[in-house]
């Protein structure tokens, strides 16, 4: 089975602009990148195009797995659902110009129906398909409902479509009270990517937020076990950093893109894989 390989999630480089962002992964020695929708909106809405980080993708080697994300589309109802599927098409129809694979699909915050969250999952994934994106259900391990494997395999479950997908990510395992062994619920095919980070021992798992991951190798989390796991269910694609760390953001990006490639690079080679 061929090895993993390595993407960077821009919101670990968040303050760096989304051009500068793409040649630093390029440099860093990434083979992807994926993309958030607001810092795509930032950069048209001060002149730039969809034409523009096209080119610049091209010009540092890079594909866009996914981009980040789609709203709306799950607990919602009436001209809320309305609105939210209208704005989950227009990110659509960019992830598509940029030629992603995968747009992420964040769940609700609050308590939902998950027989009915899998009924607009599978509106979501139909609306996908139009503009040739496949959408992958995210859970978040701080939301209320949506935040182990287990539940939004649930939903995927109930959506009845055999292409559904899902992001698997550490930190949300962790935080959402999950465990590692959850990933062997899976099969390979059903994960569109895997984030990957870390978290600190303190505080404790309830109190930490998206601030408190830190770079693979700096905190407590079991890697190997996440990354045999992984291997195990047959998935050996890309493992993306994703990182919200106020302390790296403040940083050299292309330092912090180096050296979490490096901490990546070193926990897949201390799994043995």
């Amino acid at each position: 089975m061929p090895g993993f390989r390595y993407c960077l999630n821009t919101s670990t480089i968040r303050p760096a602009g989304l051009l500068e962002k793409i040649r630093i992964a390029g440099q860093a020695g990434y083979g992807a990148i994926e993309l958030w929708h607001d810092d795509i909106d930032q950069f048209l809405s001060k002149g730039g195009s969809l034409r523009d980080i096209c080119h610049a993708l091209d010009d540092a080697a890079l594909v866009v797995p996914t981009t980040i994300y789609l709203a709306g589309w799950c607990g919602t109802s009436g001209t809320d659902h309305a609105d939210g599927l209208l704005e989950c098409r227009r990110r659509l129809e960019q992830a598509a110009e940029l030629r992603a694979t995968y747009s992420i699909a964040s769940p609700a915050a609050g308590r939902v129906d998950l027989v009915e969250a899998g009924q607009q999952y599978a509106e979501l994934l139909e609306i996908g398909r139009e503009y040739g994106i496949r959408t992958a259900m995210e859970y978040l391990g701080f939301v209320e409902h949506i935040c182990t494997v287990q539940t939004a395999l649930d939903i995927m479950r109930n959506s009845g479509d055999p292409t559904a997908t899902i992001i698997v990510d550490p930190f949300h395992n962790f935080r959402g009270g999950g465990t590692f062994d959850d990933l062997l619920l899976l099969q390979g095919s059903q994960v569109a990517i895997s984030h990957f980070n870390d978290a600190p021992a303190e505080p404790p798992r309830l109190e930490q937020h998206d601030h408190s991951r830190v770079l693979p190798g700096d905190g407590h989390l079991n890697l190997t076990q996440w990354l045999k796991n992984l291997r195990a269910i047959g998935y050996d694609g890309w493992l993306s950093l994703e990182l919200f760390n106020e302390k790296l953001w403040a940083r050299d990006p292309l330092e912090v893109a180096k050296l979490g490639l490096q901490k990546m690079q070193s926990a897949v080679a201390q799994a043995g894989l």
